[in-house]
Parts: structure tokens; C-alpha cells; sequence
């Protein structure tokens, strides 16, 4: 099917014309679609094989076709919104704080629509691909379902939830048109004061490696042969959550080995989904920022991961190399050149291309770094069906907030809840009991969100749909007029069975989220649990909050502490295992310090937390974990690369038996050489000898299955001899 094409508008050439300052090719004109109406040209059709297509397109382009296509601007910075098709651009956002009015999906659909018809006004109607930020949730668009942001989600160590997940947002992205997801954040967050830990599955590589399946909730198993496909980006590479100090946009000061180790595993794992974009970090790594380190983007992610998507930039990441506002030639040369295909301008984006071209034009950047970084973005729009289906499908609009999906972000607000104290079983509370529910987080939806929610850093109040802790806690009880609520816990006396402080962080995002001066509760959270404290009611702390915070020296006061993180929309999530519909089953995903001092603080680092990494109660033992059934399995050995005294490896496990694996282990000989890091197992040695035991998220394999773990060791990398017999 060929598209609705039209000839681009004269006036909006000549307005972006002066700004490029356009010339003549030397060579002829590639032939313009829209001179031939009647024509299919090969990259029209939808049956020819994508590389075909594209290859096809390339060769009927203009060096300002692809220079567009490279750019990525603001929606609120597009005017007139003709530059859209007069200066070939190729990719729109919404950044953080960007939005429509009034604020719904039908609004944001007609929007998407209405700047994809003037895209398709070019000659060769290439379709715009529209990013936006949705991290928990289509989280721009007021009334969409917001989940649990990422460290939540990784206290839930469910890869198939965290899937499903994926799928619902896709779902609802899709219904406003919007067709890439600036997610999900892959980062390893090794220091809470940092402003960005919430969006971290948590500070082991092995779980945000588990939980990549988010990209295949999002992609679907193939991009472009399930319904509602959005291409996920996995961000930031690499190694933004090891910043000294969790600095945002800091330095990580690390071996090579230790960046491999600890900050890789999860960005090869979504490399190995077939994850759609990667987002490049504001960090640097030894002093070199990610957007211009080469090793890292083309060598290492292009070159020996496979990377076969397209790389982008972070909002105006670009301009940031020397300090100064405004891009210059070299800014852009070094990023381009470095593997950067698409720069998120994402404002002057006239002043952009002028540079972009004449670095180009003098042979700083080579025609075929511009091919690759353009073949790259329109495989992704080829396989994405843009071309075939530039509009939005109005047939998901009824999912955007939806019973079903709001269902499944309950689910994930329960799964998420980690207790960590219960003293006297306190909890679960007794659904006919006189109640008394405090704190500045119990009845705010905005709290209890975080940043990212219908806005960039995020804001208390109403600010969108759902339902609060409060509003959860009172939809659970027999009778709702015996829940008494005062924010600062006035009023409270000993006819109470128990007082509920929900408490915790205001919404922040990076930057303003950062808190290198300590990680404790505010006066209002230290005073409001103290006050319920002296009425002699026991006690029951729910914290709100992105990371761990210091508590240590008040927790003696409090009977339970529930670390319920940023759940997002669904509130009832959290009374569903306060009133013990469901026993507690999170996992902290982090340590949990016991001083802000302490910081940074991580699993087998030697140090002793409050809270251990993996620390979760519930209200009962659910029993020794059951030996697993009888099979077998092998293990393939891989050596992923080398330098100089090391190498990294990879291990492939797969369940050749005919019957289900509960667990697994690989032993082999060291042969001299010493592991010095591992990723998705634990790691025993003696002898010389290595035994890994699968993790607690890759240990059930059906028929058939493969799971992998990776190292890095000291010494030769040869090919150990192996045994890969089922767990003991």
C-alpha cells in the first residue's frame, strides 16, 4: 500500500532553506515520490525485506533527508510546525514537562496525528517517530495507570509481572499515537543519595538483567509483529548509577572490569531482547562523558554487543561538552562520530542542522557514518510498520486507565511491598479495628507517584487519577467511619488498635533529587509518628519513598516498617497487605543503610546495613524452598572478550531434559585463573575449582529452556571444562 503522499509546502522550504542555507547537489536530484503518484518504489512495499527497503530509501535521499532524519526536537519548539517537513526532521519528543491541553488521550492522539500528516508532506514521506519519557506508566497523560516506579518493580523480582507491565504500557502509549518509549532505566544505582536511585531496579546487575523483559513488554517478542508495538530504549549507558558521591550526571571512577561487572550485564541482556534504542548517559566514565566516548557507544555497544538499533542522545546532552550554551561543530562531530545517530536537540534544532551539515560537508564526519546512523533509525521505522501505519490506532483508546491495567498495577504495588519489621504482629491489622491513619503521604496521589508524573520532577496533590494509601485503606475495612485521618496525627488517643504513619520523599527527579547531605526523614515525618507514638497505639510505618532512608534511630519507636516505595496510582495495593489479603513477598532491591553516612552501601561489599540486600518478611513462613525435580542440563561456554591480565566470559545454561529444573549449577576448573566478578548466580571457589548455583529470579527452567550467566576473571581465557548438573 502506497502512502497518501503530497509535495512539500514552498513556503516551509523557503523558511528552513534560509536557516540550513541548502545548495544544489552536485549530482542529480534523487526522484521525488510524489513526481511519480502511480509508482510503488521498492521501499513502499510492504512485503520486500526490510534491509531492502531501506536501502532502497537511503539511495533516493538527500544529504538534508538524512541530517533530519539524525534530529530529534521538542513538539513545544517546532515552529512554525511546517519545519517539520521543511527541514526533513525525523523525530519529535515530549520532554518531561511538556503537554496538551486539556491534558487526555484524545488529545495527545489528535497532536501525534496532526503532526504526522506534515511529516509525510516530504517527497519521500517519511514518517516521524515520536519518543516520550514513559517510565512508570504513560505517566505525561493525566488519568493513564502509573505503576510502581522501577525500584518497586525490582523488589517484586518478577520478571513475568515486570513483562506484563511492559505490555499494559505499551497499550496505552500506543492509544495517544505515541510510538517509542524512553525506557526502561538499566542502571545499576550503587550510591542511594544519588537522584535517580527510584529508577533503578535495584544495585546488583543481575537484577535489572532479570528484569529486561520489560523490553519485550513493550516491543513485543518481534518489533513489529505484535499489536500495539513501541520500541523500548534502554537508558542511560553507561554506568550513571555509579557516579562517586551519586553525583548526578557525575563521574564513574572505575576499572574497566568493574564497569563490565557491575554496570554491562543489564544493557547486554536488553541487546539480547532486541531492545530498539539505547540512550546514552549524562555521566562520565574516568573523565569522558558517555556521548563522546567511542569505545563505549561503537566499539563496545555497536561492535561487540550487536547493537544493531540506534543510538540517542539524552535531552541536549550534546551541547554540554564545553560548558557553554549553544552547540558548536565540534560538539557535534565528537558525539556523531563517537556512534550517536540521533541527537536530542532538543530545542535550536536550525542552528543544529547548519553545524551538522558543515561538519559533514568538510569532511570532518564521513558520508558513511551518516548512512549507518540513518539505516539504523529507518530499520526501526521500517520494522515499527511506520510507514504502513503512520496514524494513530484509535482501537486502543478505552486501555488508558483501564480497569484491567489498573488491576495489574495493584498487583504490582502488593508484590512490591517489602516489610521489614513486624514486632508482635502488629500486621496484618484486623479489618473491623479502630484505626487511626496519619502522615503527609497517606492521602496524595502525587506523593505517592514520585517525579515523572504529569511532569517532569513530579508535584504533591491531586495531580492525577487513582487511588491513595487512605482512600485503600478505607475501601479495605468492614466499617469506613472507624478509620479516623489527621495528617499531622492530632486527635489521636488509646481507643485506637493502631495508628498507620504513611511517610516518606516528596516527588523529585534527577538533579533536585540529589542528597549528598544525608538521606533522613523531614521535621513533619519525625514529629507525626512521634506524636501518635506518645497516645501508647502501636505504631505501623509505611514509607513513601524512591530509596532506603535513615531511620535507623526511630525505628525502635515504630511495631512494623513497610517500605513501599513509589507505587504509583493504585493505593489499594498497599492496604492489600496491610489488612493481610495478601502476605508480603518483596525483596529489598538495594541495601538499606544504617546511617546516611554509611552511603554508599552495597551487597557483599563488606559492609553491615540495617537491612540487607534481599531482606524481606512475611507474615507467615512459606517453608524450605522445594528441591528441584530431577533433570539435566549443559552449559555452553563463551569468552565474551579480553584484555590485557582478564577476560569476561558467558555461560549458557539450557534444561535439555524432559522434565522442569528448580534450580541449577555449573562447576568447572579454574585453571589459574580467579573470578573477580559474576552476574545472575552466586559464586563459590575451592580447590581450584568454581561452582555458580543459579539466582533466586533464574533458577526455574521448563524443557527446553536456556538461561545464562557472565564473569570476569584474572588470568587466560580459555575454555574451562565443565559440568552442568541439575541444583543439589
Amino acid at each position: 500500500m502506497s502512502l497518501p503522499l503530497a509535495r512539500r509546502p514552498v513556503t516551509a522550504l523557503a523558511v528552513c532553506a534560509a536557516a540550513l542555507a541548502l545548495t544544489a547537489s552536485a549530482a542529480a536530484a534523487p526522484e521525488s515520490v510524489a513526481d511519480s503518484p502511480a509508482a510503488v518504489l521498492p521501499y513502499q512495499d510492504p512485503s520486500a525485506p526490510v534491509p531492502d527497503r531501506v536501502t532502497d530509501l537511503l539511495a533516493r535521499m538527500t544529504l538534508d533527508d538524512k541530517l533530519g532524519q539524525m534530529t530529534q526536537i521538542e513538539k513545544d519548539a517546532l515552529v512554525p510546525r511546517s519545519d517539520l517537513a521543511a527541514c526533513r526532521i525525523g523525530s519529535v519528543l515530549s520532554g518531561g514537562d511538556s503537554t496538551v491541553s486539556p491534558n487526555n488521550a484524545q488529545t495527545w492522539a489528535d497532536t501525534y496525528d496532526s503532526l504526522q500528516r506534515t511529516a509525510l508532506t516530504t517527497p519521500l514521506g517519511i514518517p516521524m517517530i515520536y519518543g516520550i519519557d514513559a517510565v512508570h506508566g504513560h505517566n505525561a497523560v493525566r488519568g493513564a495507570t502509573l505503576f510502581p516506579h522501577d525500584i518497586g518493580l525490582g523488589a517484586t523480582r518478577d520478571p513475568a509481572l515486570v513483562q506484563r507491565i511492559g505490555r499494559a504500557v505499551a497499550e496505552e502509549v500506543s492509544d495517544t499515537g505515541i510510538d517509542w518509549g524512553f525506557a526502561p532505566c538499566l542502571c545499576v544505582a550503587r550510591d542511594d543519595r544519588w537522584g535517580r536511585t527510584y529508577e533503578s531496579y535495584g544495585e546488583t546487575p543481575e537484577l535489572p538483567s532479570s528484569l529486561t523483559t520489560f523490553v519485550t513488554g513493550l516491543q513485543g517478542e518481534t518489533l513489529g509483529e505484535g499489536p500495539a508495538p513501541v520500541p523500548a530504549t534502554a537508558k542511560h549507558y553507561l554506568g550513571d548509577g555509579g557516579t562517586a558521591g551519586g553525583v548526578d550526571q557525575g563521574d564513574t571512577k572505575l576499572s574497566e572490569a568493574e564497569l563490565r561487572a557491575v554496570h554491562l550485564p543489564p544493557f547486554r541482556e536488553a541487546v539480547r531482547r532486541g531492545v530498539g534504542a539505547v540512550m546514552l548517559s549524562y555521566s562520565s566514565w574516568n573523565g569522558v562523558r558517555s556521548h563522546a566516548n567511542s569505545y563505549l557507544v561503537t566499539d563496545l555497544l555497536k561492535g561487540e554487543l550487536g547493537f544493531g538499533g540506534f543510538v540517542v542522545s539524552d535531552w541536549a546532552a550534546v551541547d554540554q561538552f564545553d560548558g557553554q550554551s549553544g552547540f558548536t561543530g565540534a560538539e557535534i562531530t565528537t558525539a556523531v562520530n563517537a556512534g550517536v545517530d540521533m541527537v536530542m536537540v532538543p530545542h535550536d534544532y536550525r542552528k543544529f542542522l547548519t553545524l551538522l551539515r558543515g561538519e559533514v560537508t568538510a569532511g570532518r564526519i564521513a558520508q558513511s557514518r551518516i548512512d549507518d546512523a540513518n539505516r539504523r533509525i529507518l530499520t526501526k521505522k521500517f520494522q515499527l510498520g511506520l510507514f504502513e501505519r503512520p496514524f494513530t490506532d484509535r482501537a486502543y483508546t478505552p486501555t488508558v486507565g483501564s480497569a484491567a491495567h489498573r488491576e495489574l498495577a495493584r498487583q504490582a504495588v502488593r508484590a512490591s511491598q517489602v516489610l521489614l519489621k513486624n514486632e508482635g504482629g502488629v500486621l496484618p491489622l484486623p479489618k473491623s479495628a479502630r484505626l487511626f491513619v496519619a502522615g503527609k503521604s497517606a492521602d496524595d496521589i502525587g506523593n505517592q507517584s514520585g517525579g515523572w508524573t504529569v511532569g517532569w520532577q513530579g508535584r504533591s496533590g491531586p495531580v492525577t487519577d487513582g487511588t491513595t494509601v487512605l482512600e485503600g485503606i478505607r475501601a479495605a475495612v468492614t466499617d469506613p467511619s472507624r478509620v479516623t485521618y489527621d495528617r499531622y496525627g492530632n486527635g489521636i488517643d488509646s481507643r485506637y488498635r493502631a495508628a498507620v504513619a504513611v511517610v516518606g520523599e516528596t516527588p523529585y527527579a534527577e538533579g533536585r533529587g540529589d542528597r549528598p547531605g544525608g538521606l533522613g526523614l523531614d521535621q513533619e515525618d519525625l514529629r507525626t509518628p512521634a506524636r501518635l507514638k506518645a497516645s501508647g497505639v502501636p505504631v505501623v510505618v509505611v514509607l513513601v519513598s524512591g530509596r532506603p532512608l535513615d531511620v535507623s534511630g526511630r525505628l525502635p519507636d515504630w511495631k512494623a516498617l513497610l517500605a513501599a516505595w513509589l507505587p504509583g496510582t493504585e493505593g489499594s495495593g498497599v492496604s492489600d497487605v496491610l489488612f493481610g489479603d495478601y502476605a508480603p513477598t518483596g525483596k529489598l532491591p538495594v541495601s538499606w543503610p544504617r546511617t546516611s553516612s554509611q552511603e554508599p552501601v552495597n551487597d557483599g561489599d563488606g559492609k553491615d546495613p540495617l537491612f540487607p540486600y534481599g531482606c524481606g518478611l512475611t507474615y507467615s513462613g512459606a517453608g524450605p524452598t522445594p528441591p528441584p525435580a530431577p533433570a539435566t542440563c549443559t552449559a555452553r561456554f563463551r569468552a565474551a572478550s579480553s584484555w590485557q591480565g582478564g577476560h569476561q566470559a558467558e555461560v549458557t545454561v539450557e534444561n535439555t531434559g524432559s522434565t522442569s529444573l528448580t534450580g541449577w549449577s555449573v562447576e568447572w576448573d579454574l585453571g589459574g585463573s580467579r573470578v573477580t566478578s559474576l552476574w545472575n548466580g552466586s559464586l563459590t571457589t575451592g580447590d581450584g575449582r568454581a561452582t555458580v548455583r543459579n539466582a533466586a529470579f533464574d533458577g526455574s527452567l521448563r524443557p527446553g529452556d536456556t538461561t545464562a550467566f557472565g564473569f570476569t576473571a584474572e588470568g587466560p581465557a580459555g575454555t574451562p571444562a565443565r559440568t552442568a548438573p541439575g541444583a543439589e
